[in-house]
């Protein structure tokens, strides 16, 4: 069985530092990074311990795709992907706080109204709705941002208050955030898709605010399938999704969401290979593009490889 890249340790020329983040390991350089995706799988904050074979090129090849698709909205980071599991691009100044958008009252969302909260994040929730229902008009639901651990919902008014960003900057970020949420689910639709919720992360490059990260892929993101939507509602079943929280509803039923003291379940090769699918899966459900498969014998060779060959070129 394939295993994927579950850690990486490069040492590129005129590499000037490195970040393990929870999914990507991360290569500075003076005015660029190296965003190398691994097969890592994080849910309720914590990093599983089983890679997910191609993965890591889902979610890269994913991202870009979109990324491409909505420079017209906001400039982004990117300036190269040299290999499947690999994006080259601007290092940012990164704002501490994650722009999440929902359109439907689902996932943490759903489990806050479920509780009998009626606000999320300062925004007000009306009564009378049920699991995934459609919202009236999709909301904003900031979290910061955090380096370990769980991320906190934060309201725009403590994010001022607390000046993590001034009220100009944040307001761009709901701007932006509306247009490419606007972007992302016409395009889902056209693929069958319904753009649930997702976030967006912003930063700096040379004073000018700049799309950074991963966009619209399964781990920053929730689709539900648009044919059978309706239907599952008006019957109050389940929905048809794709994205990671089946992860999570499985990590649930194993008593596991991440709280201290709980221990993370052993995860079977077989759902191992269940997730790996789900995530082929949207990625070629939602860029209607067949997934090429990447060679997975010496995968950190070939991404060392294309990366020094792009380090030379350039």
């Amino acid at each position: 069985m394939n295993v994927g890249i579950q850690n990486t340790q490069f040492k590129f020329p005129n590499q000037t530092g490195h970040y393990k983040g929870k999914v990507r390991d991360v290569y500075f350089f003076d005015d660029k990074l190296i965003m190398v995706a691994s097969d890592r799988l994080s849910a309720f904050d914590v990093v599983l311990p089983n890679a997910i074979p191609f993965k890591g090129q889902v979610l890269n090849q994913i991202a870009a795709h979109f990324l491409k698709a909505t420079q017209d909205i906001v400039p982004n980071w990117i300036l190269a992907i040299p290999d499947p599991n690999v994006s080259i691009g601007k290092k940012c100044e990164p704002f501490p706080v994650e722009m999440v958008i929902r359109g439907y009252l689902a996932g943490h969302a759903w489990r806050t109204y479920k509780a009998g909260k009626r606000t999320l994040c300062g925004v007000p929730l009306p009564d009378g709705l049920k699991e995934n229902d459609r919202l009236p008009e999709p909301i904003i639901t900031p979290t910061t941002k955090a380096a370990v651990g769980h991320d906190e919902d934060i309201s725009k008014q403590d994010i001022i208050a607390q000046q993590l960003i001034s009220l100009a900057q944040y307001e761009q970020l709901e701007s932006y955030t509306r247009a490419l949420f606007q972007r992302g689910t016409e395009l889902a639709e056209k693929q069958g898709l319904i753009l649930v919720d997702t976030k967006y992360e912003f930063g700096l490059f040379k004073d000018e605010i700049t799309l950074i990260d991963e966009i619209h892929t399964p781990d920053s993101s929730r689709y539900f399938y648009l044919d059978t939507y309706p239907r599952h509602q008006a019957k109050k079943m389940a929905q048809r999704q794709l994205s990671k929280e089946f992860v999570r509803e499985w990590l649930i039923k194993q008593g596991f969401q991440g709280l201290e003291g709980q221990k993370i379940p052993l995860i079977s090769s077989e759902f191992v290979q269940t997730i790996s699918e789900r995530y082929i899966e949207l990625y070629e459900k939602i860029t209607g593009v067949k997934f090429i498969r990447s060679a997975q014998n010496e995968m950190l060779n070939r991404v060392e490889q294309n990366v020094l060959n792009w380090i030379e070129e350039s």
